[in-house]
C-alpha cells in the first residue's frame, strides 16, 4: 500500500525529528569529558574543530563552511546571538561553546511547540543542551512560529542568523514575521545573517518555494522591506555544479537524497549518482544591517 503523502510541514517536521532523535541518542553520552580547549581560550576555529561535534556533522563543513560563514556574519567573542530554527543544533554545536567561552549569550529560537512533532524536536534540542552544560553554557530557548512572541529581548542582539530556513518560512507564510522578529531583536547596527538555497536568477519566484530554491534578489527585497540594509553578499557557500532542476527539488541532493516524490516510498531504482556528484545546494550568503 502506498505511503500517505506528507504535507510540506510534515516533511520539515519529519526531517527535524530525525535530527532530534540523533540528538536524544547523543544525550546518552551526557557525562563525556568537557572539551580539551580551556573555555577562556576557545577560538572560532577551535569551536569548529571541537571533538564534541559528530563526525557526520563535520563531514558537511565542506558544504556549509561554518568558520567562513560565521566570520562573514561578524561573529565575535562575547556577543549576544539569536539562532532562528536551529533544528537539532548543527550550528549550535559551534555557536554555544564559542559564546559560552567568552561570556556571550545564545538565544535559540526553535520551532513553536504547538503540536506533538514540534514539541518533540524542541525537547530533543533541550536535552542536548542539558547533556553538556559546561560545554554549551546557558543557552536560552525561545520560539519562532506563526503566533510566537519575541525571539529575544528587543534591541539586545548583536547578531541574528538563520541557515536554509527561508523556503520553509515562505511555505508556512511566516517569512515576513521572521524578518520582523529578527529586526526587533537586534541592536541598531546589529547584523542579520542569511544562508539559503539559491534559485537561478531571472525566473518567477514561487511564493511557497515548492522546490526549496529562492531567488536571491527576492530574498533581499523581502528582508529590506522589514527595514534592513543589505551590507554584503558572499559566494562562500556557492556551488556552481548545482543545476537546480532536480526531480524532487533541492531535496534530491545530499543530505536529504529523495528518490521519489515527498511522502512516497524511496525508489531503489533511482540513480542518485549524478546528484551525489553535485553535492549540496548552491547557496546565497547575505549579511544585512539594522540601521542606526
Amino acid at each position: 500500500m502506498q505511503a500517505p503523502r506528507l504535507s510540506r510541514r510534515g516533511l520539515l517536521l519529519s526531517g527535524l525529528a530525525a535530527g532530534g532523535a540523533a540528538a536524544l541518542a547523543g544525550c546518552n553520552r551526557a557525562e563525556e569529558a568537557p572539551p580539551s580547549t580551556p573555555a577562556s581560550a576557545m577560538s572560532l576555529e577551535e569551536a569548529v574543530a571541537g571533538d564534541w561535534r559528530e563526525a557526520q556533522d563535520k563531514a558537511r563543513d565542506i558544504w556549509r563552511r561554518p568558520q567562513e560563514t560565521l566570520t562573514f556574519f561578524g561573529l565575535k567573542p562575547g556577543m549576544t546571538v539569536v539562532e532562528m530554527w536551529p533544528g537539532a543544533g548543527w550550528y549550535t554545536d559551534i555557536l554555544a561553546p564559542f559564546l559560552a567561552a567568552s561570556g556571550g549569550k545564545l538565544y535559540a529560537a526553535n520551532l513553536q511547540p504547538n503540536d506533538p512533532a514540534a514539541a518533540e524536536i524542541v525537547e530533543a534540542y533541550r536535552q542536548k543542551l542539558r547533556s553538556r552544560p559546561r560545554l554549551y553554557g546557558d543557552v536560552e530557548i525561545t520560539a519562532f512560529g506563526p503566533t510566537s512572541g519575541p525571539v529575544a529581548p528587543a534591541g539586545t542582539a548583536d547578531l541574528v542568523l538563520t541557515a536554509r530556513n527561508i523556503h520553509n518560512w515562505m511555505a508556512a507564510g511566516i517569512a515576513d514575521k521572521a524578518f520582523a522578529d529578527a529586526f526587533a531583536a537586534l541592536k541598531p547596527g546589529g547584523a542579520f545573517g542569511v544562508v539559503e538555497h539559491r534559485a537561478n536568477p531571472g525566473g518567477v519566484q514561487d511564493p511557497t518555494a515548492a522546490d526549496g530554491y529562492v531567488d536571491q534578489a527576492y530574498v533581499i527585497r523581502l528582508v529590506q522591506e522589514a527595514g534592513f540594509l543589505l551590507n554584503e553578499a558572499s559566494e562562500i557557500n556557492a556551488n556552481p555544479r548545482d543545476t537546480k532542476d532536480h526531480p524532487f527539488g533541492v531535496w534530491t541532493l545530499p543530505p536529504v537524497r529523495l528518490s521519489a516524490p515527498r511522502g512516497q516510498p524511496a525508489d531503489p531504482s533511482f540513480d542518485s549518482s549524478p546528484y551525489e556528484a553535485i553535492g549540496e545546494s548552491d547557496r546565497m550568503t547575505l549579511r544585512f544591517i539594522k540601521p542606526t
